[in-house]
């Protein structure tokens, strides 16, 4: 059985509906999917959806499942705390073998003082606020052309010491003055 998700979200955006709908969290690295993420016009609701309810009364769960929508929410506009500082804590933020961006593996760790693009988790998108950061791009090992920055070596996805790591969000923190 196919998805129709992709196809389901590009009719509602181009119908101009508002929605809250129930997704997979992979589609945030589905090509136009991203795009509509990266251009603020679809974001991620409050919470994780872990169990749905069948029509036999029994319930399945699952894991990696969220609500995506257009309706303002207030959570969209929390600012995430950043506690860590880059400056003195080099080590702790490798550079990509191929894209001038550090490396952020959790998002607790994003530094408070990093002025340049950084590498993020994807769950990143639950706690994005588009006053806070921008979202430069995704890199991913089968995502071509969204990466908002150069590949320095020609390959995509994000590279650390040659071995590719899972997909990132590439942002950079907005500077408020």
């Amino acid at each position: 059985m196919t998805s129709l998700f992709r196809e389901y979200v590009d009719q509602l955006i181009n119908f101009n509906k508002k929605f809250l709908i129930i997704g997979n969290d992979n589609a945030r690295t589905y090509k136009e999917f991203f795009k509509l993420l990266k251009e603020n016009k679809i974001w991620c609701g409050y919470t994780r959806v872990k169990e749905f309810g069948q029509p036999d009364g029994t319930f399945k769960k699952f894991g990696n499942v969220g609500w995506y929508t257009n309706l303002d929410v207030k959570k969209r506009h929390e600012e995430l705390i950043l506690y860590k500082t880059y400056k003195g804590n080099e080590k702790d933020y490798p550079k990509y073998d191929n894209y001038d961006a550090i490396e952020v593996s959790k998002l607790k760790d994003i530094p408070l003082d990093y002025k340049g693009v950084m590498g993020v988790p994807i769950t990143f998108i639950e706690r994005y606020n588009p006053k806070q950061f921008e979202i430069i791009g995704l890199i991913a090992g089968n995502i071509r052309g969204l990466a908002g920055i150069p590949s320095k070596i020609g390959k995509d996805g994000p590279y650390l010491n040659g071995k590719l790591k899972y997909g990132r969000i590439l942002v950079k923190k907005i500077t408020t003055k």
